[in-house]
């Protein structure tokens, strides 16, 4: 089975079909920015991306993680640098910023792949409107600030915006993640505000709707353990395969039912949230 996969994995997420010689060739002489670019998705998708003419210009918080997938790509025989920047931070965004401005060779193609996840009730929250700035800062304003700074070079080179979401910004909201679901519902809609004029101006623009991926984003929470997810590996893929394509969206064939479920019951949904919580304190209080 692909990737790895149990039985149920592979119903829920299928093979995807990737044609890397015209990957290649499409890619030839581009130049292909990646945040987040140092685990996870980022990393499998710079590997996924080393065999093929790109430049690839790394972007992460921990450079000797960022230094090491860039030997792996140059052994692969790709073309990689690196940038560290914290894009929570406005010094070292503005450094990014100023990075990308002064590239005479440009960007051709943005994957928006950094993002913080984080599950917490409203009530533990309350001295942590940290945890809400931050997050907004890295799934919101970060993007949204790079994407303004590319948009004149995406222009000229008939570039392509990628951005890696969720599917939780398609379906009701859910108690405890509120500093997640808000930013990346935020910047999905400013994202969906700006596409036609980027389409307009031959810029394409794509989101990929991802369910749970088996990344050290949700190693914290037990929960997840056992849960079907996709491989990091398979989204670089999906993601490569959009890059030919240039189509508007990628979701999972089944979240379609969680979209219809999430308007026709939602009184009943968020009714069930309400009485899920106030059992679960019965019985930390019990």
């Amino acid at each position: 089975m692909s990737e790895n996969y149990n039985f149920l994995e592979y119903l829920l997420f299928p093979t995807t079909r990737l044609n890397e010689k015209n990957l290649k060739e499409r890619l030839r002489q581009k130049t292909i920015l990646i945040t987040g670019a140092s685990y996870g998705i980022g990393e499998a998708l710079a590997y996924q991306l080393a065999e093929t003419n790109a430049s690839l210009i790394l972007v992460g918080r921990t450079t000797s993680k960022l230094n090491q997938v860039r030997e792996l790509v140059l052994e692969k025989g790709g073309i990689a640098e690196v940038y560290t920047a914290d894009l929570r931070n406005p010094d070292e965004l503005a450094g990014l910023l100023t990075f990308i401005r002064e590239r005479k060779e440009g960007i051709d193609i943005f994957v928006n792949n950094a993002g913080k996840s984080i599950k917490r009730s409203v009530e533990d929250s309350l001295d942590r409107f940290h945890d809400f700035k931050r997050t907004m800062d890295i799934n919101y304003n970060a993007p949204v600030q790079i994407t303004l700074s590319l948009i004149p070079m995406l222009k000229r080179n008939h570039g392509h915006i990628i951005n890696i979401s969720a599917i939780n910004v398609l379906l009701a909201p859910a108690p405890k993640w509120a500093a997640y679901q808000a930013s990346k519902i935020a910047f999905d809609n400013w994202f969906r505000c700006v596409a036609p004029e980027l389409n307009a101006r031959k810029i394409a623009t794509t989101t990929i709707y991802l369910p749970l991926v088996r990344t050290r984003m949700i190693e914290p929470n037990e929960a997840y353990k056992n849960m079907p997810a996709m491989k990091p590996g398979h989204v670089a893929k999906i993601i490569c395969k959009f890059i030919l394509t240039r189509k508007r969206t990628y979701k999972p064939w089944w979240v379609i039912f969680g979209e219809l479920a999430s308007v026709i019951f939602r009184p009943l949904l968020e009714i069930s949230f309400t009485n899920h919580i106030r059992k679960e304190r019965r019985v930390s209080i019990s």
